[in-house]
């Protein structure tokens, strides 16, 4: 993998993690853990369970409280729609996908107008085009608890069966509203919260509720709604201020967190809410968290990007090389990063 091939490389499909790691026989705090250390260059591989060891008293672990939301729908024959993420208007952005055997395909169709019938007898309007995938669609009924009652959560191909809501739940899950889960957090367990803890690791929360992943192929992240509590805000400050180091569990934190540290010239964290366009890049940098807690990303996802701000091209290749050498699994039910400073 060349430094101009890191987002575009070919994911091995036996690398693709088709079940949770509870029904693979492990753990969940027992799946893998691939650790980085841009200062040294150094990469060591652990499992989940020894993350306290790699953590210092003083440093702060920033976590996503959403939860995740049953965001798939059938829409007529053979399509299904997927919820993605609430604008301000109270529209929202869907995908339409066409059911194919088990799992679903992109669907190119639908026209500005169209109304669906969906289960329950509710009706949807597809209103515009957002992105190349992406409709802004309006519910004829509020949208979340309509899914909490109608919908199934978002599959897709490598997944072979359907998993129930406590499979696509982390430990920190408060806010339904995402529609796919924020699976940097999955292998927590009250155990490991419990350890970090006592070694002196805090703990502080954000929200953020993401949308569907499937689009990110090439194509630029959408505004998404977040919130950065005033106590998180203070907890950022006063850890960095301390000299403790701020690790964001998600990317999704990452976006959040920078959101909220936009613009102040010592990365200083301020509450903030809201829907956020901020896009980590090795362009805009990042000036609020220090590390990074994150699961395997797709070829050619906006993600990579994000890593790369972190790690650097040529340690991020080298990572990248690593986890595919050494079998570690992707997805929302595979294994993580941690990228440290």
């Amino acid at each position: 993998m060349t430094a101009a091939a890191l987002t575009d490389f070919t994911l091995p499909p036996e690398l693709e993690a088709r079940e949770p790691a509870e029904a693979r026989g492990v753990a969940r705090d027992g799946v893998r853990m691939l650790v980085s250390r841009r200062r040294t260059g150094e990469l060591t591989h652990h499992p989940f369970g020894e993350l306290e060891n790699l953590l210092l008293p003083g440093d702060l672990l920033v976590v996503n409280t959403t939860a995740t939301i049953p965001a798939a729908v059938p829409c007529g024959p053979g399509l299904s729609v997927h919820f993605s993420t609430p604008l301000p208007d109270g529209s929202w952005l869907a995908e339409l996908r066409a059911r194919d055997g088990v799992a679903t395909r992109p669907y190119p169709g639908g026209s500005a107008g169209g109304v669906y019938r969906l289960p329950g007898g509710a009706e949807l309007t597809l209103q515009e085009r957002a992105t190349g995938r992406l409709w802004r669609v309006r519910l004829s009924t509020a949208v979340v608890p309509y899914l909490l009652r109608h919908g199934t959560h978002i599959r897709y191909s490598y997944v072979k069966r359907d998993w129930p809501t406590s499979a696509y739940q982390t430990a920190f899950s408060t806010w339904p509203g995402s529609a796919e889960m924020p699976n940097a957090s999955r292998p927590f367990t009250p155990e490991v919260v419990t350890r970090l803890v006592v070694r002196g690791v805090m703990i502080a929360p954000i929200t953020l509720h993401t949308g569907v992943s499937s689009l990110e192929g090439d194509e630029e992240p959408y505004p998404e709604p977040y919130d950065v509590p005033p106590a998180t805000a203070r907890l950022v400050n006063a850890a960095r201020r301390a000299g403790g180091r701020v690790i964001a569990v998600g990317t999704t934190v990452v976006r959040a967190l920078e959101s909220a540290a936009a613009g102040a010239p010592d990365g200083a964290v301020s509450a903030s809410s809201g829907w956020t366009n901020h896009v980590v890049t090795p362009e805009t940098g990042v000036a609020a968290v220090d590390g990074l807690l994150t699961g395997f990303h797709e070829p050619r996802s906006s993600h990579l990007r994000m890593l790369t701000a972190f790690a650097g091209p040529g340690l991020l290749r080298r990572c990248y090389e690593a986890a595919i050498e050494h079998g570690y699994l992707w997805h929302e039910f595979g294994d993580v990063h941690l990228l440290l400073p």
